[in-house]
């Protein structure tokens, strides 16, 4: 495929935000490098709609703005239903789960796992999350070096090199304040390019809406009856949505760079209330994205062609550069780097805190007389470089369906987590090695499934339930602990654990 070039304007407003981007890390440099308290959480201090959005820009990121709409185009709405599962989780989490890290006041997702199993678990957890979130960088610093590799012929290191290092630059220095407040920037550009490209798209298509809407009917582009069979496999609404559940479950309640934002304001009415905010740009979300799929389907159907042997994952970039204004352009191209950089930044964040809090102020604090906010940034630019490093790798082998690709890791790596911490606040039977035993099976099980026809959507549900049923049955084999690492037995027995001020069901 011939490269059509990006244009002298259009790198002239890219370069403009990213160096605006860096600004906001250097604003926030002398607040986030106090104490860890302030790196990692922000003191506590961040706006409950500015912590929804920032939760929004994280779990989206580039995997929507270039993944989202090339599922659209190959196939139809379906993945929508994974959108409206947040909805389904958000009461379980606002009762059950807020209460606990609030209570517990934890910097990383993992210490309750201490709390709850012991220090095993929280290395296990902490360590797998950090292993998930190198993959997971990888996947986005990826999209935006594909998108301009679609269009430029500039090597593909130079990019992922000047898109991770960016991040990694502005994460170093601004620390969580700095991440969120860039999130909120982010997020905003994102959601506004998106919307841009569906309206200048409909503008370019002869007949606009009208034809769209009969081209998505007359292919099946949006919600047909087959949706809603089971035996569709990956187009099955009902797997979708309840694989979806125990995605998001994961994302919510086990993942660090998303648990970490309830620490970041002042109350946990203020978390509750992010959790909505990011539920209705979720909601928003399914017009907007899946609508540019659909709209680029006409395009290509009616307009042109696109060029042999073309990969679908560029799809977004390409029609922004061969089809937009200039200038336009490159603040659409802008808008994808944002959605990578939002998730990069959280995920760096995430990783050191874990690093730091997890396994150095842990084992290792006595010992080991690093100050902590530099561990937290050394950190950052090592796991930046591996994130870029695996990045490079899947440029070399021009990977498509990407959203795919990640679903499958968070089947493999992340939702067997979420049934740890399922386990932990809805049992009292289970206990540290019995999980544990829970854990390798539930992967060993999610990876053979993967091997099969099942959709993703289908590896997570069993991923989940594979990890809480092995955990509870491996349980009982192993004698229960009475306390806790801080010596409060608030885990064991019902009446003990109200006494601590948490609300919890213990089956």
């Amino acid at each position: 495929m011939d490269k059509v070039g990006l244009g002298a304007v259009n790198w002239i407003v890219l370069i403009v935000y990213l160096v605006a981007m860096l600004g906001v890390g250097v604003y926030f440099t002398k607040r986030s490098g106090k104490n860890t308290d302030a790196f990692f959480t922000a003191s506590g201090k961040i706006p409950a709609w500015a912590a929804g959005f920032s939760i929004y820009a994280t779990t989206l990121s580039a995997i929507t703005f270039m993944s989202t709409p090339e599922q659209a185009f190959l196939s139809d709405w379906s993945y929508a239903a994974g959108n409206l599962a947040i909805f389904a989780i958000i009461p379980i989490l606002i009762y059950f789960y807020i209460p606990f890290f609030r209570k517990l006041s934890v910097t990383t997702a993992y210490e309750y796992l201490e709390e709850r199993f012991g220090p095993s678990l929280r290395v296990v957890g902490s360590l797998l999350f950090v292993l998930y979130h190198i993959g997971r960088v990888a996947i986005v610093i990826y999209l935006p070096t594909l998108a301009i590799t679609s269009v430029s012929s500039i090597n593909p290191i130079v990019i992922a090199s000047v898109v991770g290092g960016l991040c990694i630059i502005y994460t170093f220095l601004g620390g969580m304040e700095g991440v969120i407040w860039s999130d909120v920037i982010q997020g905003i550009l994102l959601l506004g390019g998106a919307i841009l490209v569906l309206v200048l798209g409909i503008l370019t298509i002869n007949g606009g809406w009208s034809t769209v809407i009969n081209d998505a009917l007359v292919n099946d582009k949006l919600i047909t009856t087959d949706n809603f069979k089971f035996g569709a496999a990956a187009a099955a609404i009902p797997i979708i949505f309840i694989g979806s559940i125990f995605n998001n479950l994961h994302q919510y309640t086990a993942s660090q760079d998303v648990v970490q934002r309830y620490q970041t304001t002042k109350s946990i009415k203020e978390t509750n209330r992010s959790l909505w905010t990011n539920g209705i740009l979720a909601l928003i979300t399914i017009p907007i994205f899946y609508g540019m799929g659909t709209v680029l389907f006409s395009y290509y159907s009616n307009v042109e062609a696109l060029p042999e042997g073309f990969n679908t994952s560029a799809i977004v970039p390409y029609f922004i550069v061969t089809t937009l204004p200039v200038g336009v352009a490159g603040l659409l191209i802008a808008a994808i780097f944002a959605a990578c950089q939002s998730t990069i930044s959280s995920s760096l964040n995430s990783i050191s805190a874990c690093i730091t809090v997890d396994f150095k102020q842990r084992f290792f604090d006595k010992t080991w007389r690093l100050n902590d906010v530099v561990l937290a940034r050394l950190v950052i630019i090592i796991t930046g470089i591996l994130g870029m490093s695996a990045a490079l790798y899947l440029v070399s082998t021009n990977q498509a369906e990407t959203w795919n690709l990640f679903l499958a890791m968070t089947g493999l790596f992340g939702v067997p987590i979420a049934g740890i911490f399922a386990l932990g606040i809805f049992t009292k039977r289970a206990n540290a090695p019995g999980v544990l035993i829970g854990l390798i099976l539930s992967a060993i099980t999610s990876y053979f499934i993967q091997q099969t026809s099942f959709s993703p959507f289908a590896v997570s549900v069993m991923a989940f339930f594979s990890s809480c049923i092995f955990g509870y049955i491996a349980s009982i084999f192993f004698p229960t602990y009475t306390k806790n690492t801080t010596g409060l037995t608030i885990y064991t027995k019902n009446e003990d654990f109200i006494k601590s001020g948490v609300k919890q069901n213990i089956s």
